[in-house]
């Protein structure tokens, strides 16, 4: 009985699937780098906020003294 050969790259490429290579890990290729990088950019990425002081625009600061 033969047993199959180790698989160097277990996981897939992160953005299509295909086979991982180690240049552009955990990418295929340099396009699939740059796909990745343009959804860093571009916002889509971003895990969204439902903290109150996010929404209401008031950045903590306290008012200054003196004022009424």
């Amino acid at each position: 009985m033969t047993t199959p050969p180790a698989n160097d790259n277990p996981k897939p490429c992160a953005i299509c699937g295909k086979p991982r290579v180690e240049r552009y890990r955990p990418f295929c290729s340099a396009r699939c780098a740059d796909i990745d990088l343009h959804r860093w950019l571009g916002g889509h990425y971003a895990v969204p906020s439902q903290d109150e002081d996010d929404q209401s625009g008031d950045d903590g600061a306290e008012p200054p003294r003196g004022t009424p």
